[in-house]
């Protein structure tokens, strides 16, 4: 269930206003997942405003070559040594300047073009890591974010084995990061994805694990490889929250990562105190801004000669 609210008199002084903002609200729900509730905010009209012409922005970025690609590194927790990077996709407006994907892949996939947009994302992935290897540095598996509609869309395969064929790229050093709620939707059909993914030789990552309704039995069908921890569990591990707080959770995620024997990583990590923690729990891998924000081709580049971030 998705539930929008607005109330009388802040979110507007009728009916008319206040059902609109109810309605607003409510699909601000949905495009966060759902089973979930969300009160009005008048920065949702500006979005509403917005969208329009975003979409049309949008029907031109991918022409005009406007999209870029920044890499935030993964890293060892003992060693501080990179281990892999993700690569990130900004949008270079003409006017807006930098734009962040939380600002428009929503819109992308409702107006349909995020599955040109993810299959950019895909084949520029690949050919940076290509050209990276080339330079003989030691490379680390370049991660990619996959879509929903992306991930459904008969041809996938056949797409992603004409990009590794034209780039070059070894199968190896490619892996998926997916969500949850992208590996439940009809988990027949998932699994014989990613079995068939795991032929090839692709690394397969659960995206912002915690956050949605996988069930440890189709994680232990499902050919996966690494869990992520969502970085919303990390933000207060040093802190007790709630009946069942953040740091119970992680120390949960990390131990089911131990038992069915997958890579843990914890995402958002920001604090030496939150490091501490994670290296006394066993965790092994993080990412986050403590170590690198997400950064250029150049400055990844930069970091990879070196083959970590900071000294440990």
């Amino acid at each position: 269930m998705s539930i929008g609210i607005s109330i009388y008199p802040d979110d507007g002084s009728d009916a008319t206003s206040l059902i609109k903002g109810a309605d607003m609200a409510m699909y601000h729900t949905k495009e966060n997942g759902g089973n979930n509730y969300t009160f009005f905010e008048h920065h949702m009209n500006a979005r509403v405003v917005q969208k329009p012409s975003i979409e049309t922005d949008l029907q031109l970025a991918l022409k005009r070559q406007e999209f870029v690609l920044y890499y935030q590194p993964k890293i060892n927790l003992h060693s501080g040594a990179i281990v892999g990077v993700e690569a990130l996709i900004r949008w270079r407006h003409p006017q807006r300047g930098l734009i962040l994907p939380e600002q428009f892949v929503r819109i992308a996939e409702d107006c349909g073009l995020i599955v040109s947009i993810g299959e950019w994302v895909l084949r520029e992935a690949c050919k940076q890591a290509k050209s990276w290897q080339d330079a003989g540095l030691s490379f680390t598996p370049v991660a990619v974010n996959i879509s929903a509609a992306q991930f459904k869309l008969t041809g996938f395969l056949e797409s992603l084995a004409d990009i590794l064929e034209d780039t070059g790229l070894e199968p190896r050093y490619l892996e998926f990061e997916l969500t949850e709620s992208v590996l439940m939707q009809n988990t027949d059909t998932t699994a014989f994805m990613l079995k068939a993914l795991k032929v090839l030789g692709i690394q397969l990552a659960v995206d912002d694990f915690g956050t949605g309704f996988s069930s440890l039995s189709c994680l232990k069908h499902f050919p996966i490889d690494t869990l992520k921890i969502d970085q919303s569990f990390i933000h207060d591990i040093t802190q007790a929250t709630g009946y069942l707080d953040d740091a119970a959770l992680v120390i949960a995620v990390i131990g089911l990562g131990k038992s069915f024997n997958f890579r843990v990583i914890a995402e958002g990590v920001e604090t030496h105190e939150q490091l501490e923690f994670l290296l006394g729990q066993g965790c092994r891998e993080g990412q986050g801004y403590y170590f690198s924000r997400p950064v250029t081709e150049k400055k990844m580049l930069d970091l990879l000669k070196t083959g970590r971030t900071k000294p440990f």
